[in-house]
């Protein structure tokens, strides 16, 4: 019977019919999902939303009562919107602003290159601590691209040595092949308008 020949009630009950099998279907398929660990995740992409999908499973981890960790490998010189909120939330949350910028602001390439191995000094430290459930090194990408820290130390350290109970997030663009390989999500955000092409300003609440 089409659709156009079904009265509401008709169309409903197939509706809910339809709703149920799929429900059946979608519980099968959950109860073999049994594994719990400490994920690592990627947010890659040129699209802008990385650092803001970073920490909204932050603040989600928050909302659950969670200790979570914040590193800023290269943001660490603005003030954010992100920061303020969390010092809300003082006694959950460790934040630590290690970078002194993006690159082409420091103009110092030893510099960087000693900030990055600050922070991921830093880094090792909260995520082996095991006190906190996530921690978020935020755009790490962006070092590694410009090869501040050797890529086989971070991952041989988030294979071989991160506690199995804790989550790794990892944001920035340019994401390295074997970073995305050892991962167990990866998400890439594309950009198909940004208003900054339009010559619209960085705004409060939006990029910071």
């Amino acid at each position: 019977m089409a659709k156009q020949d079904m009265s509401e009630a008709e169309f409903d009950a197939r509706h809910a019919e339809k709703m149920k099998k799929k429900k059946a279907t979608r519980d099968k398929i959950m109860s073999t999902k049994t594994i719990e660990k400490g994920l690592l995740i990627v947010h890659a992409g040129k699209g802008k939303g990385k650092s803001t999908a970073g920490f909204g499973m932050i603040f989600r981890a928050l909302g659950h009562g969670m200790k979570v960790a914040v590193v800023q490998f290269v943001k660490g010189r603005i003030e954010r919107g992100e920061r303020q909120a969390m010092e809300r939330f003082s006694d959950l949350v460790t934040i630590k602003r290690m970078g002194e910028g993006f690159t082409w602001e420091t103009q110092d390439r030893q510099r960087d290159i000693a900030a990055a191995h600050q922070a991921w000094d830093v880094a090792k430290e909260l995520i082996s601590s095991r006190e906190y459930r996530i921690v978020l090194l935020d755009e790490l990408n962006i070092v590694l691209r410009y090869d501040y820290i050797p890529l086989d130390d971070i991952v041989a350290f988030l294979r071989d040595e991160k506690p199995e109970d804790v989550h790794v997030i990892i944001t920035g663009r340019n994401a390295k092949e074997e970073l995305i390989e050892i991962a167990d999500l990866v998400t890439e955000i594309t950009q198909i308008k940004h208003p900054f092409r339009s010559g619209v300003k960085p705004q409060m609440g939006i990029e910071f």
